[in-house]
């Protein structure tokens, strides 16, 4: 009886420790954004973030309320999140307390259901007109200890362009235990100018505690297609006769053309990435996004040449342009390592342009590290993207961008 006892009681310590050691699930309220349909109005449980960052901006909707245009049905419950990113560079979130801290060092997975609504007619805020919020923008999760604050950026997701809904998955490790998470609808980047978009959500999933090395698929699932009714298909239709061909004629002699010079073709517009200058401002960051360098290297491939050039064509026909060269790193190495890392290659294509024939004067260069992430650090994707160098546009000539 002992023994069977003893037994009963390492049973019931080792479940106790597995699952204190797998953690809690993390809930939050109101996941299903279900409240009264209106617009201009936070669904219960969360928390407008747009009235703090951008006063007398409204709050986001709960749809479909048949507010601008608005009937998409709901996913999960009757109703949903709408949140729109403007034309004069303002954007709507929320945010609410989880029911207990994310822990740093522990991953989590988290889905939600997001869509693009078809229609979504608001005013425009440049020119208070008539306008179709419906460009495609993303979603960023973000972490913080108070409401809308944005302390790190766990993950976001590609444009929403599809209208039907879609399951987002997540994975994320945060770096300090959060207390607080924030949903914000966002341009695409990198943004070269506001504009008018929308951004639905539905059905959050509790934040589930996952062991680090458990893949999450990174692309949306929808369900899958139906299949084509055979029963209902027409068979195909016999194709036409063919036209008898009559007997072709003996062509006649071609008349004698005096050739014309081929006309000059005007010269394609320089750009930065495909930036044209009219697209520019002071400020703007462009990605360079076929920049490459070898492994743990601020030595610049073969292959980036050709773009590099391109780069150096544009700043040699806009001398009055002034650019700081940033370079950014993924989360995974130590700080110092990011940094020099991050400064070596910027000042490595610096280099490149100035032997080109570049001023260095117009020649900054930074290395940022791993402290500007633009996504989660926890998938391949997301460290592809913060591995980047970027060029910021610091002085252009009056009237331009």
């Amino acid at each position: 009886m002992r023994k069977r006892s003893s037994l009963l009681s390492l049973l019931v310590v080792a479940s106790c420790f597995l699952a204190f050691g797998q953690g809690e699930a993390i809930y939050l309220t109101n996941p299903s954004f279900e409240d009264m349909p209106r617009h201009s109005k936070e669904p219960v449980g969360w928390y407008d973030c747009g009235g703090d960052l951008f006063p007398g901006e409204s709050p986001p909707d709960v749809q479909p309320s048949g507010e601008f245009s608005v009937t998409k049905p709901a996913n999960h419950g009757g109703t949903y999140l709408g949140m729109v990113v403007r034309d004069n560079d303002t954007w709507e979130s929320v945010s609410q307390k989880l029911s207990r801290p994310l822990k740093r060092g522990q991953c989590y997975e988290f889905s939600l259901d997001l869509a693009r609504s078809e229609l979504y007619i608001s005013l425009s805020r440049a020119n208070n007109e008539q306008a179709n919020y419906i460009r495609p923008a993303k979603l960023r999760i973000w972490a913080g200890f108070g409401n809308c604050d944005k302390q790190y950026l766990l993950d976001e997701t590609g444009l929403i362009n599809k209208h039907q809904w879609m399951q987002y998955n997540f994975k994320f490790e945060p770096i300090a235990d959060y207390t607080y998470i924030t949903l914000e609808a966002f341009y695409e980047t990198p943004t070269l100018f506001p504009y008018n978009g929308n951004v639905l959500v539905d059905n959050a999933s509790p934040i589930q505690p996952i062991p680090c090395n458990e893949p999450v698929p990174e692309e949306p699932t929808a369900p899958e297609p139906a299949e084509p009714d055979i029963a209902k298909a027409e068979p195909p239709k016999p194709p036409a006769p063919k036209p008898q061909q009559a007997k072709p004629q003996q062509p006649a002699a071609p008349a004698q053309a005096t050739p014309r010079a081929p006309q000059p073709q005007p010269e394609p517009e320089k750009t930065i990435a495909g930036v044209k200058r009219s697209e520019m401002a002071k400020g703007l960051s462009i990605r360079l996004d076929k920049l490459y360098f070898e492994a743990d290297s601020s030595r610049i491939q073969k292959e980036s040449f050709d773009f590099l050039d391109e780069v150096y064509g544009f700043l040699a026909d806009n001398e009055d342009v002034v650019i700081e060269i940033g370079g950014h790193t993924n989360g995974l190495p130590p700080d110092d390592y990011c940094d020099r890392l991050s400064t070596a290659r910027a000042k490595a294509v610096a280099d490149y342009l100035a032997t080109k024939g570049i001023s260095r004067k117009r020649l900054q260069y930074k290395g940022y590290g791993k402290r500007q992430p633009v996504a989660s650090n926890k998938t391949p994707y997301g460290r592809r993207k913060n591995q980047r160098v970027e060029i910021k546009i610091l002085e252009m000539g009056e009237g331009d961008g």
